[in-house]
This record gives C-alpha cells, structure tokens and sequence, in this order.
C-alpha cells in the first residue's frame, strides 16, 4: 500500500509537541461533537447556547492544532487571515446585499461588530481550516487548493444556512430563485458562497504548506459531513438539504477520505 504523502512548494514538517498539550485539540474536538449532538437534541435558548459553545470549541481545537503542528507564525498568519475576511465579507454583505443576497442577523447568536455578531469569523476561521488541509491533500498546485478548498468550504453552507435560517439566527428577504428543495435560502447565496470560499482559500493557499499529523481536523471534518448529512435527512426532516449538501461536498469528501485512508500522513 502506497504511503505517499503530499510535499508541494515550501513543504515542511510541523513541529512535534510533548506533554499534555498535544489533547488540548483533541479535547476541543470531542466537546465540539458532543455540543453539537446535544444541539439537535435541544431547543430554544439551550440551543442558541450551544451554538456559541461548539463555534468556540471547533474554532479553539484548530488554532491549537494549528499552532502545536504549524507553529506559532503559520498560525498567526491563518487567524489573521481568516478572521479579518470572514468580518469583512459579512459586513459587506449586510450593508450591500453582495455577495450573499439581502439578508440580516437577530440578536441571537450575542455581541455584534458592523452589525455581524463575532462568531461569525470564528466560524469562517474553524471551518476553512480542515478544507485548507484537505484541498492540500488532494492537489499539490495553489491553482487546484483554491478550486478544491473553495468548493468544499462553500458546499458547508448547504447544511448550515438552512439550518441557521430556520432557527431563526438570521433572515432572507424573499426570493424566487432557491435550490429545488432547499426553501427559504436563495440561490445567490450560494453562489456568494463559492466566490467568496474561492477568495479566502486563494489567500490561505499562500501560506507554506506544511505536513503534520492531522488527525483532529480530519476528525472533524469527516464528523461535519456525515453529522450534516444525517441530521438534515433524519432529524430535520429535509431530504433535499441532506442531497444537495451530501452529493457537493461529497465530490470533495469522497476522493479526500480515499486519499486519507490509503496514503495516511505521518
């Protein structure tokens, strides 16, 4: 079996860490699985709870990770990054309607800056972190990371905007252009979506890629698929959600989780 790991420009090995902190994001991990089970479990401000939780633990198990396996200056560079973009592509949305379509958030989900409640980078942050690596896996090119991550990030939002909509964390306008099966998002949304997650992986693409045991952004990516998929499906009671979001992040999934199994990463 080929053992074959990724190298590509500026490749380097992550640093190897001892002690306790080396479960510091395996903890964050695992209370961000359990979070989220308890979310579909629960209702009302339990939830909205909940929410803020797993948003803080997701986003803390990466940038851990990332500093114990990239070191403190890939790190920096990352949040930095990818905080600073997911404020400025929510602001800009809310105040302009591009590129997400006309939509605004309650006051559910706590402190607002330029009216885009601050979890909402750390969200962008958690997530684009394990497409980052995974689109790295798959194609040693900046080109083909920035296609690759870009798509992955984007299909996220077909399970997570339908889902945030509906508990009511922020709200669309009307409109007559949706997703067969996906009611109460428009489409434009999604298609903001791809440019703006193509954008912040052609940004993220520029860091030095670095190979590093991975095992907890694997975790949770693999978790944020099938959780997704099986929750739409079975507990919200919404097939085309589960079939839009499974099948297009599943382009990327499937040959990453291959990818993953037959050439594990050391």
């Amino acid at each position: 079996m080929s053992q074959r790991i990724y190298s590509g420009p500026r490749a380097d090995r992550g640093s190897a860490p001892t002690g306790w902190l080396p479960f510091l994001p395996w903890g964050l991990a695992a209370v961000t699985i359990l979070g989220q089970i308890l979310w579909v479990l629960t209702h009302g401000n339990l939830r909205a709870a909940l929410t803020l939780l797993t948003v803080l633990t997701f986003f803390g198990a990466t940038v851990t990770h990332a500093y114990l396996r990239r070191g403190l200056a890939w790190t920096a560079g990352y949040t930095g990054i990818t905080l600073a973009f997911g404020l400025f592509i929510e602001a800009l949305g809310v105040r302009t309607q591009f590129p997400f379509g006309h939509y605004w958030y309650s006051q559910t989900l706590g402190m607002s800056v330029l009216h885009v409640p601050l979890i909402i980078p750390l969200a962008w942050s958690m997530m684009a972190y394990p497409c980052l690596l995974a689109a790295q896996r798959l194609t040693e090119s900046r080109m083909g990371t920035t296609v690759v991550g870009g798509v992955l990030l984007a299909s996220w939002d077909l399970f997570l905007d339908p889902q945030m909509t509906g508990e009511g964390y922020w709200h669309w306008a009307p409109s007559k252009w949706q997703l067969p099966g996906v009611a109460g998002v428009p489409l434009q949304n999604f298609l903001g979506w791809l440019l703006a997650a193509v954008a912040l992986m052609a940004l993220l693409s520029r860091l030095p890629r670095k190979i590093a045991r991975d095992g907890v952004p694997t975790l949770l990516l693999a978790w944020v698929y099938t959780s997704s998929t099986l929750a739409a499906l079975v507990f919200f009671h919404r097939p085309g959600v589960a079939l839009w979001g499974g099948i297009c992040m599943g382009t990327v999934i499937i040959p990453w989780a291959w990818r993953v199994w037959s050439q594990p990463q050391w």
